[in-house]
């Protein structure tokens, strides 16, 4: 029993440590943060983390900082820098694909009208990044059960410009294909992604955590005395933030475990110049960084008038041998957002469960289909 509370104890103030050590942004030098008329950080405004930056590190990075070298290198091959190159005239005169959009019905996937994933590394704080990871030093997610090594392993090299391999997307927010379930999951609207029923965001863009994706990185954040507000362009997610005199009376606020939410329950403070921002109880069905029995602590600091340094530390360890933290630009946008119509333009929901039916007129279940064809 002693040592079971040792351990707690020890593990409880590392963790206290961890997220403590998430207060590290700053602001630039000089540089004086404004304030709302009630005395709180200012942080209103549109703000995009539009990037080919990504959550964890790529093997062929090995530091956190790039170098002018790694830069070159990492914007010049990226997919979809590279996707964007080809379908534009400018470069491939023979290349029918039109970035104005004339060629939408040709036929085919995303092509550059649609991709707005940004075209450079992320600088936050002035230096370029090769991932949002700052901790662990490797740049990559501790997940329990997973090996550790000291840089991630590398990828298969693939010919500038080559198809992405069978099963995964490229770019920010890189998923597996098949992590919305197999082929047996098309029989109902229920055994679908959330994203894919416009429930919420696709590629964890409300969080927990925010995350940068192939399009529609903006957010508006919106401040009262009381509350604050960030509404995510991707399918309009909003997180409303009830605000608290300090972390104690935001934490004694939680609502209570029953209540499942998505993006989770979250409450908030200010400290100095930062807005803080603590999630707990996340819905389960929601696929994140964040189980229902994990937490997420969120830091929104203002560098410049340009720039908020968005700082995070996931603590969960159902999932993860230690809590991880990461730090990310969202950079002042020109233009607002705009209407994400999700179900409006939901043809693929249609298509799939036509699909699943036709299926099952040809008889047998899905899935029986499905293997049949593997085979």
């Amino acid at each position: 029993m002693k040592l079971a509370t040792l351990r707690a104890a020890l593990l409880a103030s590392a963790v206290a440590v961890s997220i403590a050590g998430v207060a590290s942004a700053q602001s630039a030098p000089g540089y004086a943060p404004p304030k709302t008329p009630w005395g709180a950080p200012d942080l209103q405004g549109f703000w995009s983390n539009a990037s080919i930056t990504n959550m964890q590190r790529d093997a062929d990075f090995p530091n956190l900082v790039l170098s002018d070298a790694e830069v070159a290198k990492a914007e010049g091959e990226d997919y979809y820098n590279n996707r964007t190159r080809e379908d534009s005239k400018q470069n491939r005169p023979e290349d029918v694909k039109l970035l104005d959009g004339t060629d939408l019905l040709s036929g085919g996937g995303y092509n550059a009208f649609w991709v707005d994933q940004g075209s450079h590394v992320a600088r936050v704080k002035g230096t370029p990044r090769s991932s949002w990871i700052v901790e662990p030093a490797n740049g990559r997610i501790p997940r329990v059960g997973a090996a550790a090594p000291a840089r991630p392993a590398a990828q298969p090299a693939r010919p500038t410009g080559a198809a992405a391999p069978t099963g995964t997307v490229q770019g920010p927010g890189a998923v597996d294909r098949n992590s919305g379930g197999g082929f047996g999951s098309y029989d109902n609207p229920e055994t679908r992604p959330m994203g894919e029923r416009c429930i919420i965001g696709f590629g964890n863009t409300g969080g927990p955590v925010m995350t940068n994706v192939l399009y529609n990185n903006v957010y508006q954040i919106v401040q009262s005395p009381t509350h604050a507000m960030i509404l995510v362009e991707m399918v309009h997610d909003a997180r409303i933030v009830p605000i608290f005199a300090n972390a104690d009376a935001a934490r004694a606020s939680f609502r209570p475990g029953v209540i499942k939410q998505w993006l989770g329950d979250s409450v908030g403070w200010y400290e100095g110049d930062s807005l803080v921002v603590e999630t707990r109880n996340v819905h389960p069905q929601q696929r994140g960084y964040v189980s229902k029995d994990g937490k997420l602590v969120e830091r929104f600091t203002r560098w410049d008038d340009k720039q908020i340094t968005y700082e995070f530390v996931v603590d969960d360890p159902a999932q993860y041998t230690q809590p991880w933290k990461g730090e990310m630009a969202f950079n002042a946008s020109p233009l607002p957002s705009h209407e994400y119509a999700c179900h409006e333009g939901n043809y693929a929901m249609e298509g799939i469960l036509a699909g699943a039916r036709a299926q099952e007129r040809a008889g047998g279940t899905v899935a029986a289909n499905a293997d049949e064809e593997g085979r």
